[in-house]
């Protein structure tokens, strides 16, 4: 089945892209989230149109990507936990620990967007990336310290 992105899709490609896929990846995931469209004839005409307004909004999405890496990079957070006499945390920081207390230092950014392997579990200095567009992953600094 051949459609064409609407969106940018991870390791398929790119908005506005014409790509060949599995009918039922098409169907059943691409086409009802909108994703994409079924590459017809009708739609194939007004691709030249839609590449256009894909470029207009991948414009904007850049340029309040590149404002929120700048502010992303200036700020650091430091989260207190409960933690045992060895460093060990009781439970862990997870990425929603982390976006709150990113929120609270005047950058609200999607839990989702944190790019956390495994949930910090010893006090410490940690470097989270935080995947702020396509091709921004700044580095946010975290410093996880016993509460007093």
């Amino acid at each position: 089945m051949k459609i064409i992105l609407r969106e940018d899709v991870e390791k398929l490609g790119k908005a506005g892209d014409v790509v060949k896929v599995a009918d039922g990846f098409g169907r059943n995931y691409l086409i009802p989230r909108r994703l994409a469209v079924p590459a017809n004839v009708r739609n194939l005409k007004s691709l030249d149109h839609d590449r256009r307004v894909i470029e207009a909004r991948v414009k904007k999405s850049r340029k309040s990507a590149e404002s929120l890496v700048s502010r992303l990079q200036a700020v650091s957070v430091t989260i207190s936990a409960k933690a045992g006499e060895e460093g060990k945390l009781f439970g862990a920081i997870t990425s929603r620990d982390i976006a709150e207390a990113l929120e609270k230092a005047g950058v609200p950014v999607d839990r989702k967007m944190i790019q956390l392997p495994d949930p910090i579990k010893h006090l410490g200095d940690y470097k989270v990336k935080v995947k702020a567009g396509a091709d921004f992953q700044p580095e946010v600094s975290v410093s996880v310290v016993a509460e007093a």
